[in-house]
C-alpha cells in the first residue's frame, strides 16, 4: 500500500473530501482529503499556524466547512444531524477549559446534566468512574485552580468521554506540560483506547507524543495552505519526498 492507505475493510469514522477550510472569510487550507478509521489514533500535525486547530474545528462541528464534504460516523454536520453527532464526540480544549468554579467531580459531570436523564446519583456515579479511568478519584472535589496543570487535562479527557463518544478530539493534549506529566499523558491515550477502543484525533507538534500514539497523521503547510503529507509517523519521518516534511521530523535540519 501507499503511504497514508488504510485497509479497506475497517470503517471510517471521520471522513473528509475535497473540504476547504478557514475562518471568518479566510481559507486557511484547501482540498484536504482523508480518512480517520475506527480505533486509531490519528494525528494532526505541522507547524504553527498551518490550520490544524482550524481543520478540527470543523471536524467537531464549531465551524462549516467552505467547500467539500466532512462526515462523521457517515453524517454531514447540519442543523439536523448536530444533536445526534455531538453525542458521538467529545473533546478536550487546549486549555482544559474547565469551570473553575465547579469542582473537578461537576465539571465531568455537566455533559451528563446537559445530554441525558440521569439522576443525581447515577450522574455522579458515572462521573466519578470517568475520574478513576484517568486515576483522578482523589481530585473530585478539588478545584481546577487546585491541580496541577497535567491533572487538569486529565480531568478535561474523562469530561469528553462523559456521554460514551466514538471519537474523542484532543487539541495540544502536552501543551505547557513537561516531559514526564506529558509521556503519562500519552500513556493514558494508549490505554484508553485499547481498554474502550476509542478512536482519538490528536493536535500536535511534539514529537514523542507524534511517534508514541499516532497510527497516522496527516501534516499541513501555512504556506502552501495544504495537507502535504499522510502516512504514519515512522513513514512520514523517512520520507524523502517533501523538504519540509524532513525539517520537520529532524526538528530544522535537512537528512
Amino acid at each position: 500500500m501507499e503511504a497514508g492507505d488504510v485497509d479497506s475493510g475497517r470503517e471510517a469514522v471521520v471522513s473528509l473530501e475535497h473540504v476547504d477550510a478557514g475562518y471568518r472569510g479566510k481559507t486557511v487550507l484547501r482540498d484536504v482529503s482523508f480518512k480517520v478509521m475506527r480505533g486509531e489514533v490519528f494525528i494532526l500535525l505541522g507547524g504553527s499556524g498551518c490550520g490544524k486547530t482550524t481543520i478540527m474545528k470543523h471536524m467537531i462541528g464549531l465551524n462549516p466547512v467552505r467547500a467539500g464534504t466532512l462526515k462523521i460516523c457517515g453524517e454531514e454536520w447540519s442543523r439536523r444531524t448536530r444533536q445526534s453527532l455531538c453525542r458521538k464526540i467529545g473533546v478536550m480544549y487546549q486549555s482544559g477549559a474547565l469551570f473553575g468554579s465547579m469542582t473537578c467531580l461537576k465539571n465531568v459531570m455537566l455533559p451528563l446534566e446537559e445530554f441525558t436523564s440521569l439522576d443525581r446519583r447515577s450522574r455522579e456515579k458515572r462521573a466519578m468512574e470517568l475520574l478513576e479511568d484517568v486515576e483522578l478519584t482523589h481530585a473530585a472535589n478539588l478545584l481546577p485552580g487546585e491541580i496541577s496543570g497535567g491533572m487538569r487535562k486529565r480531568v478535561a479527557i474523562a469530561r469528553a468521554m462523559a456521554l460514551d463518544p466514538q471519537i474523542v478530539f484532543l487539541d495540544e493534549p502536552s501543551a505547557g506540560l513537561d516531559p514526564i506529566t506529558s509521556s503519562s499523558l500519552d500513556d493514558l491515550i494508549l490505554k484508553l483506547r485499547g481498554e474502550k477502543g476509542m478512536t482519538f484525533v490528536v493536535v500536535t507538534h511534539e514529537l514523542p507524543s507524534i511517534f508514541k500514539i499516532g497510527d497516522r497523521a496527516a501534516m499541513f503547510d501555512r504556506d502552501r495552505g495544504k495537507m502535504i503529507a499522510l502516512g504514519s509517523p515512522r513513514e512520514l519521518a523517512e520520507s524523502d519526498g517533501d523538504d519540509f516534511v524532513t525539517r520537520f521530523f529532524n526538528r530544522g535540519e535537512v537528512k
